[in-house]
């Protein structure tokens, strides 16, 4: 009779299944290595949430490092939302809201949303000293000045250094982040919360140009390969920082 043999595994097997395994574990050790590396360094970052969640890898960056150049790439190689996302702790020092609870307006009520139980949103918000809040130098003031009132959010008058309604949308982490919520808004503040720096980032969808959908995460993985950027998948970060 020929075919596979049923009887116990060899020891051979058994060493070369753990040594993939091993492998692989250092590889998902080494790409978060890279992408904490990368946000102290003030470097971009790409996230792939999961093809069940809303399947989008998006672009991040810790709020400090977002130059009008950062912003000019955020629009035009991602292209998606560009929104700063904050600890819920600090949101709550700056008595930010989720948006849906303050707004009275039927359409707020009743969300289906089919990746999650709610949204993350709270205001939109500009610098006062910006001018009309939407070019790459406003922006940019707009998102570093969060990052900063971020690092010791006791100090800052909130509403004397920004104004609503504004170009840069807010995002308001979950209380307990990944344990809570495995959104885009918790990865990145829980990413930033293990590279020991203040939990504010910018998070934005990257888009295929073609389809006008999201971008492929093979297509994320190679754009994060030419220009020698990490790229993490939700379920490595959640396996270590979850």
């Amino acid at each position: 009779m020929t075919g596979h043999h049923a009887g116990p595994r060899s020891s051979s097997s058994g060493d070369a299944e753990t040594a993939a395994t091993d492998v692989s574990t250092d590889a998902t050790d080494d790409a978060l290595e890279h992408a904490l590396e990368s946000l102290r360094a003030g470097e971009p970052i790409l996230v792939h949430d999961a093809a069940d969640r809303e399947g989008e890898t998006d672009l991040i960056y810790h709020a400090d490092a977002v130059t009008p150049d950062a912003v000019a790439r955020l629009r035009n190689d991602a292209g998606g939302l560009v929104c700063v996302a904050l600890g819920h702790e600090i949101a709550e020092t700056f008595d930010l809201p989720f948006y849906a609870d303050e707004i009275d307006h039927p359409a707020a009520a009743d969300h289906e949303l089919g990746y999650d139980d709610r949204s993350s949103f709270s205001l939109t918000v500009n610098h006062r000293d910006t001018y009309t809040g939407i070019t790459d130098a406003d922006r940019s003031k707009t998102i570093q000045a969060l990052g900063e009132a971020a690092t010791e959010p006791a100090a800052v008058d909130f509403a004397e250094a920004f104004r609503v309604p504004g170009h840069v949308h807010l995002l308001k982490a979950a209380p307990d982040l990944l344990a809570q919520r495995e959104g885009h808004t918790e990865l990145g503040v829980a990413l930033a919360d293990a590279a020991d720096r203040s939990p504010a980032v910018v998070v934005c969808e990257m888009l295929d140009d073609e389809t006008g959908g999201a971008l492929d995460p093979a297509d994320a993985r190679a754009y994060a390969d030419r220009y020698d950027l990490a790229y993490l998948e939700a379920s490595s970060v959640l396996e270590r920082l979850g």
